[in-house]
């Protein structure tokens, strides 16, 4: 049997991420519901080649890079099904997510007809959570030689360790309890996230730095983050702590 940790603190959450859009910028978020199928609302609008027939017919920041430029916010962050989503342009141009003009402009930069897609579960590439620690980006800062920034990574919930020797690889096979309620929202660390072109891309600026990638597969065996899944749901929150609930054996070794 798994021995069992009810009270190990580990460390602080300190960001939550959604991603309205899959493949846009992130929206900050200072609390958020952590349903089964992840945070409320991450990726629930995507964007897809009209003519793919592949089984990833997503448009993403692999192929158009200035898509990262682009904000998405819901109208009202606490209801995301019923909710407006307004775009806005790394220009400035504003539009609801559902305005074929939008498309029309994507369908522009990438050259190839485009629409628009919902999907209440999220359009993941493989699971609905991931998590990154702090410790990893300053990992990655030093094997790289200058800043390489957290949201290279795209992950829903930065934790910050308390120990700063740790990782998130070191929680992988886990479980963790968010926050201190007598029954806290719970995830597990499945899996170290194999990374692809994306990492590359500066969300700010949308430039290639194909360095960042070489580090990442060079000194971190390309696999940073970890994907997880939701074990009970429940709100979560900046600030919350962290705990250890299961000390099992990990997928992986760390």
């Amino acid at each position: 049997m798994p021995r069992r940790e009810t009270s190990t603190g580990l460390g602080t959450i300190v960001a939550i991420r959604r991603y309205p859009v899959k493949s846009m910028q992130a929206e900050p978020m200072d609390a958020a519901a952590l349903h089964w199928t992840g945070l409320h609302g991450d990726r629930q609008y995507a964007f897809c080649k009209v003519a793919s027939t592949s089984d990833f017919p997503w448009l993403t920041g692999r192929e158009v890079p200035s898509l990262m430029q682009y904000a998405a916010r819901y109208s009202n962050p606490s209801d995301p099904r019923r909710a407006r989503v307004r775009i806005t342009a790394p220009d400035g141009t504003t539009f609801d997510v559902t305005d074929p003009v939008l498309a029309e402009c994507l369908a522009d930069i990438a050259k190839a007809p485009v629409q628009l897609l919902r999907l209440g579960r999220g359009a993941f590439d493989a699971m609905p959570l991931s998590v990154i620690t702090t410790t990893t980006g300053e990992a990655i800062t030093q094997a790289h030689g200058k800043a390489v920034s957290l949201d290279r990574f795209r992950a829903n919930l930065v934790i910050r360790p308390d120990d700063p020797a740790v990782t998130e690889r070191n929680w992988l096979g886990c479980a963790l309890a968010l926050g201190d309620a007598p029954a806290p929202p719970m995830l597990r660390l499945d899996w170290p996230i194999p990374r692809c072109a994306m990492v590359a891309i500066d969300p700010v600026t949308a430039l290639r730095d194909a360095g960042v990638l070489r580090t990442v597969v060079q000194r971190f065996r390309n696999e940073v983050g970890a994907y997880c899944s939701v074990q009970a749901p429940g709100m979560i929150r900046v600030g919350d702590r962290v705990r250890l609930i299961d000390a099992g054996l990990p997928h992986v070794a760390g």
